[in-house]
């Protein structure tokens, strides 16, 4: 698996207040691509940290219809996995 694969299946760290209160518990939220299955985010993620990873769960996101000015906006859904890790 080369470096490419590894870094297209993660897209970016998410970094909110809740998922920071989830790093008190050794839990990282990350963006993912929505073709990714858990294994291998697993394996990209211990690739790339190297890390050791315990579990990962991941939830799919819907996207919204906002109005902004008046107008329909849809912002589209996304894939985003908890990753917990060993101490």
């Amino acid at each position: 698996m080369n470096k490419l694969h590894l870094f297209d299946k993660i897209l970016s760290p998410l970094v909110t207040e809740k998922s920071t209160n989830l790093s008190e518990y050794n839990k990282i939220v990350f963006k993912v691509n929505g073709g990714a299955t858990k294994k291998s985010i697993k394996r990209s993620i211990e690739k790339i940290f190297k890390v050791n990873v315990i579990k990962v769960n991941t939830i799919n996101l819907k996207g919204k219809t906002k109005s902004v000015r008046g107008k329909k906006v849809n912002k589209s859904g996304y894939k985003k996995a908890i990753v917990t890790l060993k101490k």
